[in-house]
This record gives structure tokens, sequence and C-alpha cells, in this order.
């Protein structure tokens, strides 16, 4: 009868064959995948899908229809084009600015609110960006134009005595598109709001701040990385739009993305196309670089 010695049996009766098990694990261990060879396929994804399209545009914009930049000369030497670019960059920053003042207190009553009442405010806030945007802009031109309801609606309370041009010019593009951006400012500003310790407006109050110093010099650079990502969220894609400035704009009162749409569908002139499309990407990536030096990469991107 052979006993089992306390060192061998706590050792879990490690021996030759549990030698060769472990040696075993080591070759398997050293066959997973690393982590660029995880990454591979969305590398390649990327590469084909966004970084090769954006080449080739860019070789189009400088050889078409000759080798040279007069695309970009013509985009920024002629009146009709710098007109077109003056009314992208007016129409993204006063949509930019006046969704950023419409959301902030929208955000602020989500991140106090009951967490019943926020979830209902909240899903109609989403339920409206599923929402067929083209069956949203054909709604709005109802709306605003000369015998819709918020002009019948101005004339019956005695505020105006003729109707207003709302639609066909930049007051409609504008009213359009901020009712379409709005979402898209109000995420980002209630995901930072809600992690504002509310003891800190309560300890200002008990200093002798006043509700205005307390919104100022402390919930407002508070909220500044929420500003900032909806911000720049809302006004690149005001930059590009083309749906709600081509039905609620006209043809008088262009922008970039109606170029672009017009000199390559309509008149086949892909090089100016390609042009205009490039100056768009150049001041999304130059302004998101100045947002990192500035506030910081976003939390997800450190």
């Amino acid at each position: 009868m052979t006993t089992e010695s306390p060192v061998h049996a706590a050792s879990g009766g490690v021996g030759p064959a549990a030698g060769h098990a472990g040696s075993a694990t080591v070759p398997a261990l050293r066959r997973r995948p690393s982590g660029l060879a995880l990454a591979l396929p969305a590398l390649v994804l990327l590469l084909a899908f966004f970084a090769l399209p954006v080449v080739l545009f860019l070789a189009r914009s400088v050889t078409e229809p000759q080798p040279g930049f007069q695309n970009y000369a013509a985009l920024f030497g002629g009146p009709t084009y710098l007109r077109i670019l003056l009314n992208t960059f007016i129409v993204g920053g006063v949509v930019t600015a006046v969704t950023a003042l419409l959301a902030f207190p929208v955000a602020w009553a989500l991140a106090i609110m009951p967490p019943r009442w926020s979830a209902l405010l909240f899903g109609i806030i989403v339920l409206s960006m599923w929402t067929n945007l083209l069956a949203r802009t054909y709604a709005w031109m109802v709306l605003l134009q000369q015998t819709g309801v918020i002009n019948r609606m101005l004339q019956a309370l005695g505020i105006i005595d003729e109707p207003l041009r709302l639609v066909n010019n930049l007051v409609g593009v504008t009213i359009g598109m901020v009712y379409i951006m709005l979402p898209f400012m109000i995420l980002p500003l209630t995901g930072v709001i809600r992690k504002i310790d509310p003891m800190i407006l309560q300890a200002a109050s008990l200093c002798g701040a006043t509700r205005g110093q307390a919104f100022r010099r402390i919930l407002l650079p508070l909220a500044a990385p929420g500003l900032a990502a909806g911000g720049l969220m809302v006004f690149v894609m005001s930059l590009g739009y083309f749906v709600t400035p081509a039905l609620l704009g006209g043809t008088s009162n262009m922008m970039m993305g109606q170029l672009v749409a017009q000199q390559v569908q309509s008149l086949t002139n892909w090089g100016l196309g390609a042009a205009a499309a490039f100056v768009l990407l150049a001041v999304t990536l130059l302004l998101y670089a100045m947002q990192i030096r500035l506030l910081g990469r976003p939390e997800g991107m450190r």
C-alpha cells in the first residue's frame, strides 16, 4: 500500500502528465490574435469606405478638368461661390447658437426632473429623431408658408398685419434646421449636466452667489464640454446639410451641400464639387482640432 506525500497532494498531483498539459497551453496562449489582428477588419473597412473615397475625391479636385488648383481658385475667387460659402457658415453659426440657447434649459429640466417625467420627455425627443427627415421638412414648409398656421396665428393675435416670408429664404432654413438639430445638442448636454453635483450649486448659494453668478461661474463652465461637443456636432452637420436648405431655402439661398449636389449630379463637374466637399471636410477637421486643443479629447477617446 503506497501513501501519497502531503507535498505531492498539495501540488494537485503535478507530474509528467500535468507538466505536458501545462506546456501545451503555452503555444495556445501564443496563438491568440494580437490587438492589431483583431482591429484589422475594422481598419480595412475604414480604409475602403472612408479614407479611399476621400483620397479619390481630393485627387479629382486637383485633376479635373485639368491638373491644377483652378477649382479652388474658382471656389474662392468668384462672388457667387463666396456668397454660398458665406451663407453656409452664417446659417451654421446661427443654427448652432440658437440650438444651444434652446437646448440648455431643456437639458437642465431633463437633469432635475423626476425619473418618470424625464424618461417620458427624453423618449419624445428621441422619437422626433426617428421621424423621417423629409416628412418633417415638408411639415415645416406647410407651417411656414404665408397661409400657414404660424402666419395665421400671428395675424389673429394682432402681432403682424401682413404674412411674413418664412420660406424660400435663410429664415426658413434656420428654423427648420434648429428643430432638426435640437436633439443633437440636448443629448450631450443632458449627459454632462447630470454628472454635476447639485451640492456645488447649493454651496455657491450659501456663500452668497446669486442665481446668475452661479450659472455663469459654476454651471456654465462645468457644462462647457457638453456645449462644445453638441455645438461641434450641430455646426458640422449644418455645414453639409442638403434636404432642409433645398426645400426651405430655394435656389437663391444655396448652401455648400446644394452646391456639391448640383455640380456632381446636374453639371457633372466633379472637380468643383470635390473641391467644395474637401473644403467642408477641412473645416470640420480644423474645428475638431481646435476643440481638442482648447477642451481636450472627449472622455471616450482618452
